[in-house]
């Protein structure tokens, strides 16, 4: 199998073992549950022609590009997005950058020079309301008829639904996130909600009071409610661990940046300088501010066996 690759498309094409492949089209920010029916669908149909299979997007998001003062909070950035892709089997990820040139081409000229030109589609696979081109003159039924004509075949697929017959989409899980609702988050992106970076050397506050972190500065975009969380930890190595997580300003202390700290249970490595990948199981409270370190000290270790707990309720739940 040919390693995963994302590809930049703005001035070329795909590479030819990826072109005559069958297309998803979309922003998949997330690739959460109703993003899976389009990719599984895009892999069926893949797999039944011996076609690869390809995951169209842009960057930035259409609409952090149109409204670049409130940005989009991306679910997935660029690199996990691509790692996720590649976990579902996806061969390939074409990006094309959204830009004035872009949002200009019209319909026609979306079909001919990106489904043509640089992808050579075979099949294409998005949700029946996806529109495209100048002003989103682009529509469902025009993609369709542009298809026969251009040799391409065209499946339309219907928005998936959770159990309350509500649409899930990218907007419902950021909104979940924003308010603090990491589990409803989670069970429609189908797994827990992910943050990575580089660990970065902070004030070293956490190992004055027996708590040492690993803290990470998260991209500006991220509006996830700020406050104390459960988490899991995976290390480039593949090492995980349990740990509990405070994502805010340390108001006790100096209300400066927003970090996002962790202490791992039972770990007593260096982390400086390493990747990291967290995820968010569980918000067990608000940050606050006490009248003291020892306050806080006392309520820190709450939250410890707090969460210690919820990850031994949870791994007997299987």
């Amino acid at each position: 199998m040919t390693a995963f690759h994302t590809h930049n498309i703005d001035n070329e094409r795909l590479p030819a073992g990826l072109q005559n492949g069958v297309v998803a089209i979309g922003n998949f920010d997330g690739l959460h549950l109703g993003h899976r029916t389009i990719i599984e669908k895009t892999l069926v149909i893949a797999r039944e022609n011996n076609h690869p299979s390809i995951l169209l997007c842009f960057d930035p998001h259409p609409r952090t590009w149109f409204n670049p003062q409130n940005p989009v909070y991306l679910l997935t950035p660029p690199d996990m997005k691509s790692a996720l892709a590649a976990s579902l089997g996806i061969s390939a990820m074409a990006v094309h950058t959204f830009d004035e040139a872009f949002s200009s081409l019209s319909a026609e000229d979306f079909v001919v020079k990106i489904l043509i030109e640089k992808l050579r589609a075979k099949h294409v696979v998005t949700g029946e309301d996806f529109h495209f081109g100048k002003k989103r003159q682009g529509t469902p039924q025009f993609l369709m008829e542009t298809g026969k004509t251009h040799g391409f075949a065209v499946t339309l697929m219907p928005a998936c639904k959770d159990e309350s017959g509500k649409v899930i989409s990218s907007s419902r899980i950021r909104k979940h996130l924003e308010d603090g609702n990491v589990a409803e988050a989670n069970a429609l992106l189908g797994y827990p909600y992910q943050i990575a970076g580089t660990v970065i050397v902070g004030q070293k506050i956490g190992r004055t009071l027996r708590f040492p972190t690993a803290n990470l500065a998260l991209p500006v975009d991220v509006r996830l409610k700020h406050g104390i969380y459960a988490v899991r930890v995976k290390r480039e190595n593949g090492e995980r661990f349990d740990g509990v997580a405070s994502f805010g300003r340390r108001p006790t202390f100096d209300n400066g940046r927003v970090l996002f700290e962790t202490y791992l249970f039972d770990f007593n490595d260096d982390l400086y300088g390493e990747k990291i990948t967290i995820e968010l199981y569980h918000r067990q409270r608000d940050e606050e501010k006490f009248e003291s370190s020892r306050e806080l000290v006392a309520q820190m270790e709450i939250d410890r066996q707090t969460a210690r707990q919820f990850f031994s309720n949870l791994d007997l739940q299987g």
